[in-house]
């Protein structure tokens, strides 16, 4: 990157951040109850008694209209630069989440995130959680707390039950919830039973300082108590105060303490014993916990629960567990099944691993592990004419003939297990580090890795011969369907500086022979004046290299037309990237048309210097122009060569 870019990146960077301190400079607020409710409930009472679950859908809603640009208001703004490739699960948690703050039987489930490990049930979490944290330091995000109350709760729980019939019809807004035991014995033994003296605070959400974020991982289940969920008594402190019922004798510090208000995280739940679980699905059922020698504890949180599948499988075949699964909404997070999703969370991964940081991968490295994964995960498909190869393009998005978008649900639903078992990422990302490490290499092509994902692949134990056999067999699927084509394109692209130019030119006359053929009209020649009929032959040169059958051109050719309408329609020019199909098809015309000079080019034993300088303009355009170095820039030229001499 040029000083310029770096400079203008970095006053760019300083304008973000300081606007970011602006809009999350939180103003911290403590006063007294009677000060609390002059100075905060009159002012906007709504806001102040928010469930737990309003209090994440309001903030996943700020998250949306703080960053919305206007023009692409990402529903997903939260986790869009973390997670790839989930749309449907985020989907389905932002409806969890937007039908439990409306107050429907929704809130009253557990949430229970489900899939394959490294799929992202975990990072969706996190997000939640840094967004919660995020939000609790903005003004539309103020929560406030009884100060030093252990699971910082409401002050609303002040009021008496008497008193909420009217603060209702005040305010408008329903209180919700009882004091807990320790604010109950601090009101009595240090306010003398005065609540308008209790002292409340803004409190800000914190993982790290256990505020509205309670984490449990569940350790061996044999020694797993309950303690570590609901605390327990404090024996230093039951010498002080006389008697283990006093709530100061009490540790509060369980998981469900810390997650009061906010949000309580569930590692592996099904690992653990039964009556967690009871208590658990209790807790978000009735909004409560029994702790021995105390009443029932009123706590207001959200419950976010995952597992793999291996642990959900076992815990099906229990029949007791039948009621459990009742009380859970339970959200299916499989792999992503596109390969360009897939791409994006090795950049993601790789970005923040040292190992990755001085190599260069070509530009398709990516790409070719990711369709490899995708393929891992893909169950074949009822139709003859759809193998895996077109799946995995129709899953990305490309157009695939004989198939249309509307065909994707079908498909989807002839295999609902897809993306629940196959290749990781972190498998993939772990191949790739391991290769990087042990050869000191500073620069990976997309064959050494199909090369490395192969000996991967074979040196893992834990993998079954058979599957290593279909997963080798997939490595050769990505070389033949997708890399030729790549590479090749490149190749082609950087050998003919003036490509896109004649490649525009070519659709554009494909489009007019198309119009006049359709329209059943003569074309003027732009050079002689004089009028023809359409040249069919072109036509069908071009659509054959796409495998346009000849029943099939007119659908063909009303597609691009209809297609070229609309983009006029918006005032848009049609380029080879409105129709992926017709650009595959125009790109393999030129191919064809300039392959003998691109053999001559490439695969003269005694280049002469004619050649040499075309062969070292190739490599420098692949290099300036394409995302290559100069190692893997002369692998596709050397590559492309052996790929011609087969042909």
């Amino acid at each position: 990157m040029s000083s310029a870019k770096k400079g203008h990146s970095h006053e760019k960077f300083l304008e973000t951040l300081t606007s970011f301190t602006k809009e999350h400079q939180a103003k911290y607020w403590e006063g007294d109850f009677q000060a609390f409710l002059d100075e905060i409930v009159t002012r906007n009472p709504a806001p102040i008694a928010r469930s737990s679950h309003q209090y994440l859908w309001d903030m996943l809603r700020w998250r949306r209209q703080n960053e919305s640009d206007g023009e692409n208001d990402d529903q997903f703004r939260l986790f869009s630069s973390e997670l790839f490739g989930m749309e449907q699960p985020l989907r389905r948690v932002m409806e969890y989440f937007k039908a439990a703050s409306a107050g429907s039987e929704v809130g009253r489930r557990l949430l229970l995130l489900l899939g394959p490990p490294s799929g992202g049930k975990s990072t969706l979490v996190i997000l939640l959680k840094r967004g919660l944290e995020e939000y609790s330091h903005t003004d539309e995000g103020a929560l406030y707390g009884i100060k030093d109350c252990p699971m910082h709760e409401s002050p609303l729980h002040l009021i008496p039950h008497t008193l909420r019939g009217e603060f209702r019809e005040t305010y408008g807004v329903e209180v919700s919830g009882e004091l807990c035991p320790y604010c109950q014995s601090r009101l009595e033994k240090e306010f003398d039973r005065d609540f308008l003296k209790m002292p409340v605070e803004r409190i800000f959400i914190s993982e790290a300082g256990r505020v509205g974020v309670g984490t449990y991982a569940p350790h061996d289940p044999t020694t797993a108590d309950l303690a570590d969920l609901i605390g327990s008594v404090d024996l230093s402190k039951v010498s002080e105060y006389g008697d283990e019922g006093d709530p100061r004798a009490w540790s509060w510090s369980g998981a469900v303490y810390a997650g009061s208000r906010g949000l309580l995280e569930m590692i592996e739940i099904l690992k653990v014993k039964r009556e967690f679980l009871y208590l658990l699905l209790t807790l978000t059922q009735e909004k409560n916990v029994k702790v021995s020698r105390f009443p029932l504890i009123y706590l207001d949180e959200t419950i976010l629960a995952h597992t793999n599948l291996a642990e959900f499988r076992k815990f099906l075949q229990e029949s007791e567990n039948e009621a459990l699964l009742d009380r859970m909404v339970i959200i299916q997070v499989p792999y992503t099944l596109s390969y360009k999703d897939e791409a994006k969370i090795y950049r993601k991964l790789i970005a923040a691993a040292p190992t990755f940081r001085e190599v260069h991968l070509d530009p398709h490295a990516l790409e070719v592990a990711a369709v490899f994964a995708v393929l891992s995960r893909l169950k074949p498909g009822e139709r003859e004419d759809l193998d895996l190869s077109k799946k995995v393009k129709l899953y990305a998005g490309e157009d695939v003939e004989g198939f249309t978008q509307a065909d994707i649900e079908r498909i989807r639903a002839e295999a609902p297990d897809e993306g629940l078992s196959g290749i990781s990422p972190r498998f993939v990302v772990n191949a790739l580090s391991n290769a990087i490490s042990s050869n000191e290499a500073r620069s990976l092509t997309s064959m050494e890795v199909l090369i490395t994902l192969k000996d991967a692949i074979e040196s893992d134990a834990r993998i079954d011969p058979k599957q290593k056999r279909a997963w080798v067999d997939f490595l050769v699927t990505v070389r033949k369907d997708f890399y030729n084509h790549w590479v090749k394109e490149d190749v082609h692209k950087a050998l003919f500086a003036s490509f896109e130019d004649e490649a525009q030119a070519l659709l554009e006359k494909y489009l007019d022979e198309v119009e006049a053929t359709l329209d059943k009209r003569e074309i003027t020649d732009p050079i002689t004046g004089e009028s023809r009929d359409p040249d069919a032959r072109f036509l069908r040169s071009v659509e054959e290299k796409i495998n346009v059958s000849d029943a099939g051109k007119i659908s063909f050719r009303q597609e691009v037309v209809r297609k070229a309408m609309v983009a006029f329609k918006r005032g848009e020019r049609f380029t080879l990237e409105s129709h992926a199909r017709l650009k595959e098809a125009v790109e393999k015309y030129l191919f064809e048309e300039r392959r003998d000079v691109l053999r001559l080019v490439t695969s003269v034993a005694r280049p002469d210097d004619e050649a040499k300088e075309k062969i070292a303009a190739v490599e420098e355009r692949l290099i300036n122009e394409y995302g290559y170095d100069r190692h893997s820039a002369k692998e596709a030229l050397n590559y492309v060569t052996t790929l011609l001499s087969q042909e």
